[in-house]
C-alpha cells in the first residue's frame, strides 16, 4: 500500500481512532500525523491473500492470529499505528485489544515502489523495537524474491535473502515453504 501525509489537524491516539472508524480509507498514524493508505497493485492483493490462506491452514487450532491489512500494528511504547499487509500474533495480550495488535511475531510489507525505501528504513526501524517480533518478511510483487529480517536469541537481527528456488524459513510460526508457492498464477512485471 501507499502512504501520502494528510494534511489535517494533529490528533490524539483516542481521537484518531474515533475519526479512523469514519473513514472511507486507512490512516496510519505516526507522531500525530495522519498518512493515507491508497490500494497497492493486483499482484500486491494477490500474494497477502496467499499468506494469510497459507497461514491460516498452518496456524489453525495455534491459539495465533492472522491480520489482513485492516488489522493495525500499535508500535510498541508508542502511540503509532500502521497497517502491514499481512501480520500474525501468537500473544495473549492481543485477544484483549479490539482494533489492533501490539505484540506480532511476524509482520510481511508486500513492495510498491512507492513504499519499499520506506517498509525497509522508517517502518522497520519502528518495528524492531517490539522484543516479540521475530520475522519481517518484504516480498516483492514484480520478481521472485523476498527479504527476511529475522531476529535471533540475541537481539541481532540478520538479512536473509531469497530467489526463486529457494525455501523460506519463518521460525517465529514454524513454517517453511517454496518461495514460488506465493507466486504460483502471477503475471510478475515491473510496476
Amino acid at each position: 500500500m501507499i502512504a501520502t501525509k494528510v494534511n489535517f489537524p494533529q490528533l490524539t491516539p483516542e481521537e484518531y481512532f474515533i475519526w479512523e472508524e469514519k473513514q472511507l480509507e486507512k490512516h496510519e498514524y505516526i507522531d500525530g500525523e495522519l498518512y493515507a493508505m491508497s490500494g497497492g497493485s493486483v499482484n500486491h492483493g494477490r500474494i497477502a491473500i496467499k499468506f494469510i490462506t497459507m497461514f491460516d491452514t498452518h496456524l489453525q487450532n495455534s491459539g495465533c492470529i492472522i491480520g489482513n491489512s485492516d488489522i493495525k500494528i500499535n508500535i510498541l511504547k508508542t502511540n503509532n499505528y500502521t497497517y502491514p499487509d499481512v501480520s500474525v500474533t501468537c500473544d495473549n495480550r492481543d485477544k484483549n485489544t479490539p482494533n489492533y495488535f501490539t505484540y506480532p511475531c511476524l509482520i510481511i510489507e508486500v513492495l510498491s515502489a512507492s513504499t519499499e525505501a520506506y517498509d525497509r528504513g522508517g517502518k522497520f526501524r519502528m518495528y524492531r523495537n517490539n522484543p516479540v517480533l521475530q520475522d519481517y518478511l518484504l516480498v516483492s510483487s514484480t520478481s521472485i524474491e523476498m527479504d527476511l529480517y529475522h531476529q535471533k536469541n540475541n537481539g541481532e537481527w540478520v538479512i536473509i535473502n531469497y530467489k526463486e528456488g529457494d525455501t523460506i524459513e519463518l521460525k517465529s510460526i514454524n513454517l517453511s515453504f517454496a518461495i514460488e508457492q506465493v507466486y504460483r498464477g502471477l503475471v510478475l512485471a515491473p510496476e
